[in-house]
């Protein structure tokens, strides 16, 4: 079976800030993207987790599957989101299958 280049953008943000790097994304021109829960983890300030928190607290993973040259315009787009906010950008090259769906 054939598989295709593609660029796999997961953003880890403050779960209030979902809707904007989600419009900031659509706007770049990346037409699928998926949000999952984050439920805790570890990092610069130590050990977090969900728990006890309430509303939209906490963070969501924002993925992304797209063709290589599109990948500017996605990380131009998020870095304007993430910049002033917590949050981890990270790209890793990948195999896709029908690459026209990216």
């Amino acid at each position: 079976m054939q598989t295709h280049h593609a660029k796999r953008v997961e953003i880890i943000i403050e779960a209030p800030m979902e809707t904007r790097l989600t419009a900031a994304l659509e706007k770049a021109g990346v037409t699928g993207f998926t949000v999952l829960p984050v439920l805790g983890g570890s990092g610069r300030s130590g050990r977090w987790t969900r728990e006890g928190q309430v509303g939209r607290a906490g963070m969501v993973a924002v993925v992304c599957l797209i063709r290589p040259e599109r990948l500017d315009a996605l990380l131009d787009a998020a870095f304007a989101v993430v910049e002033r906010h917590i949050g981890v950008v990270s790209v890793a090259d990948v195999e896709v299958m029908r690459a026209e769906r990216f």
